[in-house]
């Protein structure tokens, strides 16, 4: 009898160093996209719906819990990677119309050669820098817009503003949302500063995150929903403490509790997210 070939990791230099595409032996046609060294993205080709990564599952609850399932979305993603939750959208959504910008498009040719999309995802890569592609958007035109931009393991400094954030409530829909993809450890001066930085446009926010990053014991992601109207956060806290790692949501009193002194993001003041620890990402 015999045996499937197990794949091989896959190696390339892209514009911003070195990505791997390295096999989940757990789960076949499923990849793990690494950015020079940094895990970016798990891609499952067999079942786009699959989210491994415990902070891209917290986005796809957004996703589940903005409108009726199924209804389309019109999404933009700053940020793209192996377009997981992208994929999941058109998955779950058919007929959303959505947008992606990447700044690497040699990382975009990489993905579109080695983890291809659906013919049918009506999924739009465009190749340049998020902040730009957002001024140039135009009003109310989103229903959902997920910022998860990093650059060597940090958010870049012009992308955590209260000016950046401006530009992307411009252009939501009337009961649209944004998430954002944080990373941080104690003492979470980046994330509280990024709590304060949106309730300046967005005035209904909550963050989503494992116990023990929120209490500073580990450097970790965390999730920021935003809007003009309160999010979905009954059902996101019970769907959140039914994941594999439970994480919790702070809302309310407790979220201006936890951003409590700290001070709004300018482009003047504007600094990159903490890089992570070393060793963070090793296996």
């Amino acid at each position: 009898m015999a045996h499937r070939q197990r794949p091989v990791p896959v190696e390339e230099k892209i514009d911003s160093g070195v990505a791997a595409l390295v096999p989940d032996p757990d789960r076949p046609r499923s990849w793990t996209l690494e950015v020079n060294g940094t895990p970016q993205s798990h891609v499952d080709l067999d079942d786009p719906e699959y989210l491994d990564f415990e902070y891209v599952r917290r986005l796809g609850h957004v996703v589940d819990l903005i409108a009726p399932r199924g209804r389309p979305l019109r999404v933009l993603h700053l940020g793209g990677g192996g377009l997981t939750l992208a994929r999941y959208v058109a998955a779950t959504r058919p007929r959303s119309t959505q947008q992606v910008v990447e700044i690497d498009a040699a990382l975009v040719d990489l993905v579109r050669r080695r983890l291809p999309l659906d013919r049918g995802a009506r999924i739009r890569i465009r190749v340049g820098d998020a902040r730009a592609v957002l001024a140039r958007a135009p009003e109310d035109a989103f229903d959902l817009i997920v910022a998860d931009v990093y650059a060597a393991g940090r958010q870049p400094a012009h992308l955590t503003s209260v000016e950046f954030h401006t530009a992307a409530a411009r252009t939501l829909r009337p009961g649209g949302f944004y998430a954002a993809n944080l990373a941080d450890g104690a003492p979470l001066s980046f994330a509280r500063a990024q709590v304060a930085t949106l309730r300046e446009v967005l005035p209904e926010v909550c963050l989503v995150a494992d116990p023990a990053v929120l209490r500073g014991r580990r450097f970790g992601n965390l999730v920021l929903v935003a809007g003009r109207t309160g999010p979905p956060v009954a059902d996101l806290t019970r769907r959140a403490a039914g994941d594999p790692f439970p994480g919790r949501v702070v809302y309310g009193e407790d979220l201006m509790r936890f951003a409590s002194g700290a001070a709004p993001v300018t482009d003047a003041t504007a600094r990159p997210s903490p890089p992570p620890p070393e060793g963070v990402f090793s296996s």
